[in-house]
């Protein structure tokens, strides 16, 4: 769902002092340094303001702890499918002069739950002032009110808080889909970003056409347009095949039982003509199509599915960084959850003039450190001019002609994303069981992502070894980038 359109502008770059990268040159530190200052071993050197969010909110919840008043606040995010998650924090208590930080972090928390795991009932015990900053949170200010309404269109029912008692929370309990792996008989698999399409013809799981073709879905407003094209597509890898067996498909945005629910793709179309055409558009097509098994899923959740497939395990976490950051999850037991993976969303960043996210309005979400978007802003603070008016995509690749001509500058911009990934996967282990990690998209494409995923690697060995030991890292091979994602969502229905 996070997938944006490829020429957005992300707005809100970080004000730099007069300490800032554009008066002087950056030196890369040394990850095996003592503490660097805030505590972060390894800082990104091209953002000196960067302070991870979970960690932040950690340091301060021990802070309270260590007081001796500390009240405890448990969180509890319910599924109307009956999934929920919980997590535990501490508060100040009422009437305490720090408690309205206390409260903020408690919100920055359920926000992280809200976009990773997805829920519509929200239980809280805690403070009452707390629950009453989070009731006017969602109802308020205007980054709870994206957050509710989209969370209502996703589950059809609004956003509810409700104050419950410790002992009537319900406890965390999931729901698991084993989707994919089906490699058998005549397929088409195709996956639908905000920039192109892809598709692909599948027989007994060996691709025998794959396309990709460039579009525009977020300025048509015309829900016929957007079935056309992707019939088009259909049609295109049916004309490869004998017959057509069935049809998977990943897509950016929100699907519930193939109904399109929230989905970016399609935010030039009215809301009236959304419910009317567009919510039903993939059932429309699989009769069209005769009916055939026909299944549609989030596109980080193929993501996540494709890398479990090429590393034959689970306990996978994919991200993809493209024109957005997509993530999705493949269970230790190599199944998909009803999990939202929306980390494009999540807070990684707590400084107080953290970027902000052009569509949410809040600062420091994932979107603005693992996508073009994070290009687009750090290409100034590394002292690479471009045109002002240049699409984030040409921006990107102007930085991978750069770092292929064996421009230092283009190595800070990609150290500096790969500093950020390295904390966010410290903060991400406490939403995932995670042993494997793959990693993807345009922005991990030539020798930056290598200088990505070794930045990274220097984060987790500094700050935490047993983690980095414990962590696989898995890169696409270029056969895999071009009809992993197609064959992963080809794989996707079972056959009747």
């Amino acid at each position: 769902m996070a997938e944006r359109g490829a020429g957005d502008e992300p707005r809100g770059v970080r004000p730099r002092s007069a300490a800032g990268c554009h008066n002087r040159v950056m030196t890369m530190p040394d990850p095996g340094s003592p503490a660097l200052p805030d505590s972060l071993r390894v800082p990104p050197p091209l953002d000196p303001a960067f302070r991870p969010a979970g960690r932040a909110r950690r340091a301060r919840a021990d802070r309270i702890r260590a007081s001796g008043v500390a009240v405890p606040v448990t969180l509890a995010l319910e599924q109307p499918g009956g999934t929920v998650s919980r997590a535990e924090t501490v508060a100040w208590p009422d009437g305490h002069p720090e408690a309205p930080a206390s409260n903020r972090d408690a919100e920055r928390l359920l926000k992280t739950l809200l976009w990773a795991r997805g829920g519509c009932r929200v239980h809280v015990d805690g403070p009452a002032a707390l629950v009453a900053h989070l009731r006017r949170h969602y109802a308020v200010e205007a980054t709870g009110r994206f957050d509710a309404a989209i969370t209502e269109q996703f589950y059809l029912r609004p956003l509810e808080i409700v104050r419950t008692p410790a002992a009537e929370i319900p406890s965390p309990r999931g729901t698991t889909t084993a989707l994919g792996g089906h490699l058998d008989g005549c397929r088409i698999g195709f996956d639908l970003g905000a920039s192109d399409r892809k598709v692909a013809a599948v027989v007994d799981g060996e691709v025998v056409f794959s396309e990709e073709v460039p579009w525009d879905p977020a300025t048509h407003a015309d829900p016929q347009w957007h079935h056309d094209e992707i019939d088009d597509s259909l049609r295109r890898a049916a004309a490869h095949l004998p017959r057509v067996d069935a049809i998977g498909g990943s897509a950016a945005g929100a699907y519930v039982d193939n109904e399109v629910r929230v989905a970016s793709l399609f935010r030039a179309v009215p809301r009236d003509l959304f419910a009317a055409r567009v919510r039903g558009l993939f059932d429309e097509l699989r009769r069209a199509w005769g009916g055939v098994p026909f299944v549609v899923v989030n596109d980080g959740e193929v993501t996540a599915l494709a890398g479990s497939l090429m590393a034959g395990a689970g306990a996978l976490l994919g991200i993809a960084m493209g024109s957005s950051q997509a993530a999705g999850y493949v269970t230790r037991e190599r199944t998909l959850t009803t999990w939202l993976d929306e980390l494009a969303f999540v807070p990684v960043d707590d400084a107080p003039d953290a970027p902000l996210d052009e569509w949410s309005g809040d600062r420091g979400c994932g979107v603005q450190y693992f996508s073009q978007q994070a290009v687009g802003r750090l290409l100034g603070p590394a002292g690479i001019d471009v045109d002002p008016g240049a699409p984030l995509p040409q921006r990107l690749v102007r930085l991978q002609e750069l770092m292929a001509a064996g421009d230092p500058r283009a190595s800070l911009v990609y150290a500096t994303i790969g500093t950020y990934l390295g904390y966010a996967l410290l903060d991400y282990r406490e939403l995932y069981d995670v042993e494997h990690l793959l990693l993807l998209g345009r922005v991990m494409t030539g020798a930056g992502g290598d200088v990505i995923i070794e930045r990274a690697r220097a984060v987790l060995r500094a700050e935490d070894p047993a983690a980095a030991e414990a962590l696989t890292i898995h890169v696409p091979s270029e056969r895999d980038k071009r009809h992993g994602q197609a064959v992963a969502a080809a794989s996707l229905p079972a056959l009747l």
